[in-house]
């Protein structure tokens, strides 16, 4: 490697990053996830294309892995603890119980009707049983649907990579795998070990980066992503669960109201769209088309079991008993998209050697991209067929909170939804505690200092300067006034 080799490198990077940005703008009018685009340009760079030979199944997966930890903190800052707390018990099951029943059904139908192996079908029906956040959400943003679906959807795609990993490495590793009740057990203990790491690093960061005042605004993003990063490391390093101790705490991150909070998540954003792009050029450089013939009638009735036999079946026999409406069922069960996770655990068996290791990448390959042909588009019209929407996609007041530390006070900037029922309300009608007071209203691209009287309108922003002591009183009123009106905590806290 010398400069000039950088040079090149980058500048094809750069091409490739360019294209893919101009392809999420495609894949949006299209209703397509954009991970079908990014394995479209893998496959074109690769051998039948530009030539590009590339066979690194192990600098692959690891590289997978990273983007993957980068996808989950992304997925679990951006995840609302009120909508997804009231589901968090099905989507638990869902992720644990419900990838069971999709693992064994998958794989008896990989077994009976293609005649592989009990473990190779095994070790399929785990790797195809994961749905994924990032193509659950790349189609999910232009359907209206029910906050319980929409957290339950969420909590599921972030928990379920967890149990699926230690059953995929399980299965491909080499010799006898270990009887069903180690697994479980050690499935169990993974998941705590993880859980336990995700609540403490969360928990103790959140208390950290709340009351240190850093001298940089940017740097608080990069400590975010730092504490998601060791949440994973200490995690797998302790022989626990990484995947669910990075994705709990970036959820508890996400909402403890961190300073500089949308522009948290808008670095995480750009990271997990980089780390999409990459992981994805690769996995199609990876695949070898010529060879991917005979894997094809295996994909569609391997595909055709787990999305109209095991999906529905693992989703009715888990959440009826949480009393969900079978119309509801239905869209979770045309819901479970596959994406980055399927085909980077398809990657495991290649790198331990597995038998017919090429034969099952080749057919999670095909799978995930018919299938995501078939589901993606047609989600938003499953969900108007079933009369599943909210008939809007709504917002929560945004508050970005600054903490301004030689002045012992924080900066809050409110920006308020269109439909806001802070729209009408004045400014004295807030009723802030002493010690807060709105310093300066931005309507329409304009700025004025505001006085007691003046009236808020919907899609105003807000500077709230508040002491130190009364920050989050301030930041509970707005958010009461926002939801209940001047009303709001008039009587006993109604309207909160």
């Amino acid at each position: 490697m010398n400069v000039d080799h950088l040079n090149q490198l980058l500048l094809e990077f750069s091409v490739i990053l360019l294209v893919a940005v101009v392809a999420v703008r495609v894949s949006t009018k299209s209703g397509l996830p954009s991970l079908l685009i990014y394995l479209g340009i893998g496959v074109a760079l690769g051998q039948n294309g530009l030539g590009i030979s590339f066979d690194n199944a192990e600098l692959t997966q690891v590289l997978g892995y990273a983007a993957l930890v980068v996808i989950l903190a992304e997925g679990g800052l951006k995840t609302n603890w009120r909508e997804a707390r009231p589901v968090m018990g099905a989507a638990t099951v869902l992720a644990t119980v419900g990838v069971a029943i999709s693992v064994f059904v998958t794989a008896a139908g990989a077994h009976w009707l293609v005649g592989l192996d009990w473990r190779t079908s095994l070790l399929l029906g785990a790797i195809v049983s994961s749905t994924d956040a990032a193509a659950v959400f790349s189609v999910l943003r232009t359907v209206p649907l029910p906050r319980r679906l929409t957290g339950l959807l969420e909590a599921e795609s972030g928990f379920n990579d967890a149990p699926v990993v230690i059953l995929v490495v399980a299965f491909a590793a080499v010799g006898e795998p270990d009887p069903w009740y180690v697994l479980i057990g050690t499935i169990l203990a993974e998941l705590a070990i993880g859980l336990a790491v995700g609540v403490a690093v969360g928990k103790l960061g959140a208390y950290g980066v709340k009351r240190v005042a850093l001298p940089s605004s940017g740097l608080y993003p990069i400590a975010v992503l730092a504490l998601t990063v060791l949440a994973y490391a200490g995690g797998a390093l302790l022989h626990g669960s990484g995947f669910l101790a990075v994705y709990v705490t970036a959820v508890i991150l996400g909402n403890s109201k961190l300073p500089h909070g949308p522009a948290v998540r808008g670095f995480a954003d750009g990271l997990a769209w980089i780390g999409q792009i990459g992981m994805f050029v690769l996995l199609g450089l990876l695949c070898a088309p010529e060879s991917m013939g005979s894997a094809v009638v295996p994909a569609l009735v391997i595909g055709t079991v787990l999305v109209f036999v095991a999906r529905p079946l693992s989703v009715v026999l888990t959440l009826t008993p949480f009393r969900l409406p079978l119309r509801e069922q239905a869209l979770l069960s045309w819901a479970g998209l596959r994406g980055a996770v399927p085909i980077v655990l398809a990657t495991i068996p290649m790198v331990s050697g597995a038998p017919m290791a090429q034969d099952v990448f080749n057919i999670v390959f095909i799978l995930v991209v018919v299938f995501t042909l078939l589901q993606g588009p047609t989600l938003p019209w499953v969900a108007k067929g079933l009369r599943i929407g909210d008939g809007s996609m709504g917002q929560d007041l945004g508050i970005e909170s600054a903490p301004l530390e030689k002045l012992h006070g924080h900066l809050l900037s409110v920006a308020l939804a269109p439909d806001s029922r802070m729209s009408g309300v004045e400014i004295g009608e807030l009723r802030l505690p002493t010690g807060a007071a709105v310093t300066l209203v931005v309507r329409e691209g304009s700025s004025f200092v505001p006085d007691r009287t003046t009236v808020l309108r919907g899609g105003d922003e807000l500077l709230v300067v508040t002491t130190d002591e009364v920050g989050e009183a301030a930041e509970r009123r707005l958010r009461a006034v926002d939801k209940g009106g001047k009303l709001a905590d008039w009587l006993h806290g109604r309207g909160t």
